[in-house]
């Protein structure tokens, strides 16, 4: 490395960084000037214009992207999210919570883009991060990061290297991802089949997310099969109320699968000054009616005697369908239950909602022999998946590894070959 210099990254830059536009969502039109945010960029891959914002105009050139420029970002969880612009992004501007970086001559932007994922880097950005409500990092601190740099003709061959390298491994890890996308979809589909229908002649349900279902089942309402109850939230000032025994389920305790653990737990006067609150026995199935992203519609069986906040709604079993049957029948209809959600803004869903559903089921035998096939094939995917998952974050690290081994200098790009970036991890 005794060619390459220690430099701060305004030197191989043509300023000190500038900051983006600082407009309000008021000013936002249909369509115009495409305006990149944090969120845009927060994968390394730009996200599709459909979920961007646009602006009318660009008001200073300043503002408005080239191909090679490099956005920093300067909050989020955690700082320092990077994109490099492409020529197809050229034009584009860029919001106040982004900085941007224009390499000099003297410097390849491939180069600096993966400088900006190294581990030296990320790791100065994460030692100097002022905390507050939200981690900051400023243009000026992002400037004076140390980096090491050789010519930019060594820049441009660690470039070219590391970009058909990383290439075979994300071709790995995009794999891994279509299989993993397909046993999920294989095992949504088992589900389906084996608790609607399964391999027996079928009449129409009338329900329309529900086409059908076997001819010698019958079709159960759930308010006839269970009894519902939800819960509430302890005014959460007290922390009193969240030192006791009795487990607090809310919806994100709630998983498609067993509930054994929870985050909270509460006292017997938080029972006693909350009528709401009630003790829901082990065995009952738990919906969750509204939460964050995918949580909405997502089921767990309880273990133990357990509350529930208000996001939940707990199907206590006293009629002919078991809680191990209608877990699965839940899970595999979640699309469908899901679209009934009712309200403004965010849809969720309600008790009453769940009492009206229709469950089709055959006797109690052959649910528990449904239940007993599907247990072992989601077993027997779960563990084809988890080996999927270690095999994508193997592929990751090594990407990781690879990055900043490249850009340090730490091997010669020239004499390497690149066919065993994957070395020891198994297709």
């Amino acid at each position: 490395m005794s060619s390459w210099r220690n430099l701060r990254l305004k030197d191989l830059c043509i300023d000190a960084g500038q900051y983006g536009l600082n407009v309000s969502a008021e000013t936002y039109v249909q369509s115009g000037v495409r305006l990149l945010r944090t969120t845009d960029i927060s994968s390394g891959v730009l996200t599709p214009d459909e979920s961007g914002v646009f602006v009318e105009t660009v008001p200073e050139a300043r503002f408005t992207l080239t191909a090679g420029d490099l956005l920093l970002s300067r909050s989020g969880t955690p700082p320092g999210q990077s994109y490099l612009v492409r020529p197809a992004d050229a034009g584009m501007t860029f919001a106040g919570y982004l900085v941007r970086f224009r390499p000099r001559s003297n410097a390849d932007p491939r180069f600096l883009a993966y400088v900006a994922r190294s581990a030296p880097f990320q790791h100065t950005i994460q030692a100097e991060s002022v905390s507050s409500t939200i981690q900051n990092f400023n243009a000026e601190r992002y400037a004076n990061i140390r980096v090491a740099a050789p010519d930019v003709t060594q820049q441009r061959r660690i470039a070219d290297f590391l970009d058909a390298a990383t290439s075979r491994i994300d071709a790995l890890r995009d794999l891994s991802l279509r299989q993993t996308n397909l046993l999920a979809h294989r095992l949504q589909e088992l589900m389906r089949r084996e608790t609607s229908a399964g391999r027996h002649r079928t009449v129409k349900t009338g329900v329309p997310w529900m086409p059908e279902m076997a001819e010698s089942w019958k079709l159960f309402k759930v308010s006839r099969e269970f009894r519902t109850a939800s819960g509430t939230t302890p005014t959460s000032t007290h922390e009193h109320y969240y030192t006791g025994p009795h487990p607090w389920v809310n919806s994100s305790d709630v998983r498609d699968s067993v509930i054994e653990h929870v985050e909270k737990s509460v006292t017997d006067e938080a029972l006693q000054e909350f009528p709401a609150l009630k003790l829901i026995p082990a065995g009952s199935l738990v919906v969750a009616l509204y939460g964050q992203g995918a949580t909405k519609g997502r089921v767990g069986i309880l273990t133990m005697d357990a509350c529930l906040n208000q996001a939940c709604c707990a199907l206590i079993p006293s009629g002919d369908i078991s809680t191990e049957y209608a877990y699965y029948w839940f899970r595999a209809h979640k699309e469908g239950i899901v679209a009934q959600a009712v309200g403004a803004g965010q849809p969720n869903l309600s008790q009453e909602l769940m009492r009206e559903l229709r469950i089709p089921a055959p006797d109690r035998a052959a649910q528990r022999e449904i239940v007993r096939r599907l247990s072992a094939q989601e077993a027997q995917i779960s563990a084809q998946i988890k080996l999927l998952q270690r095999r994508d974050a193997l592929l990751r690290e090594r990407r990781r590894s690879l990055i900043t081994s490249a850009v340090t200098g730490q091997f010669d790009v020239t004499t390497a070959s690149g066919r065993n970036v994957t070395e020891g991890v198994s297709a």
